[in-house]
């Protein structure tokens, strides 16, 4: 069946209306007519072959709230008509350690993504959320808390579930000192998230500016991070950074924050490696430095459970899919407070 999308067809051209090929619906599959679709970074460096593995014609997309509109025969999950997510994956082998311990995103054949993956009925691209509808095996859908804001949501199938996931596997809980480097799509839902769940949030910055921002979305310090001194000040206090930049930068002044058995970890992947870390302190003081990949569909749906019960969304500004490329390029000026998202509602074809 073929749908409307917003498709980026080859490197340097932007993104265009017009028609792709969605497979038929499976069993086991929910068809979801997409109402929004966050713009994650990553869409920007598909769309652009800036990884050098995009497919095209390639759809990005994979924060996405929908309506479901069909679901085929063993669907027994969600029923027509009930608001659904989709992040970052809409399949996985289902058989290896990590799908059968429900952490597919760390599938040992590799998850499919949600777009520019190979799709394991068809053997075509996958294609995601800039478009009218997706389609996904239902274990790879989420059920979205009735009480929040679907526009302000979407953002959280990628966004706030990358964060969520390491917040949980280093169980911060309250009481615990968390530090968050950067206040941009990832790090924003970090500090909202962390504070929820009662930990002491101080957000590491570049920009005085960002001071108010930061403070009102639930961090109780913040550090201008270029400041020795308050740098200084902050020495062996935090039990967990979740560092979201995703930019070469040194990472021993973030070292030097924690205490003893603490953790570093990191979240945004930038496009250099960063500079190698003094081993020193963290032999003496056993600290650890980890990486962390979105996060399960378990989590995800843990996730929106515990927003719909803190009244947790992201922050968005909202444009059409004709404003995508506009978005794209202040993106890379980080003007965004703190994601975009496409109404697909109001976007021509």
């Amino acid at each position: 069946m073929k749908i409307n999308a917003l498709i980026a067809t080859q490197v340097g051209q932007p993104l265009r209306a017009g028609q792709v090929e969605l497979r038929e619906l499976q069993a086991d599959d929910v068809k979801i007519e997409i109402l929004y679709c966050g713009v994650c970074h990553s869409d920007l460096h598909m769309a652009r072959n800036e990884w050098g593995v995009s497919r095209y014609p390639l759809v990005p997309g994979h924060e996405i709230v929908g309506r479901v509109i069909a679901v085929g025969d063993k669907v027994t999950k969600f029923v027509l008509g009930e608001t659904v997510g989709v992040g970052v994956m809409v399949d996985s082998c289902g058989e290896c350690h990590f799908c059968q311990q429900q952490e597919e995103q760390y599938c040992e054949v590799g998850f499919t993504p949600t777009y520019n993956g190979t799709d394991r009925y068809t053997g075509n691209t996958t294609f995601g959320g800039y478009a009218q509808h997706v389609i996904a095996d239902q274990h790879f859908v989420v059920t979205v808390p009735d009480n929040l804001a679907l526009n302000a949501v979407a953002p959280l199938l990628c966004a706030g579930v990358t964060v969520w996931s390491p917040l949980q596997h280093f169980n911060v809980k309250a009481g615990d000192r968390v530090g968050v480097v950067g206040l941009g799509g990832l790090g924003h839902m970090a500090v909202k998230l962390a504070s929820a769940l009662g930990a002491e949030v101080t957000l590491f910055t570049t920009s005085p500016a960002k001071a108010a921002d930061a403070r009102r979305l639930g961090a109780k310090n913040v550090v201008i991070s270029r400041d020795a001194a308050q740098m200084a000040d902050c020495q062996a206090s935090l039990d967990v950074i979740l560092d979201c930049v995703a930019a070469p930068h040194d990472l021993d002044p973030y070292l030097n924050t924690l205490k003893t058995n603490g953790q570093l970890v990191l979240v945004g992947i930038p496009d250099q490696p960063h500079p190698s870390p003094n081993v020193t302190p963290m032999v003496f003081r056993r600290l650890s430095i980890s990486g962390t990949s979105i996060g399960s569909i378990q989590e995800t749906q843990q996730m929106l459970d515990f927003c719909g019960q803190h009244n947790i969304t992201a922050d968005v500004e909202m444009i059409t899919g004709g404003e995508v490329e506009t978005a794209f390029e202040r993106m890379l000026t980080s003007d965004v407070k703190y994601r975009f998202v496409i109404d697909m509602q109001k976007t021509r074809w």
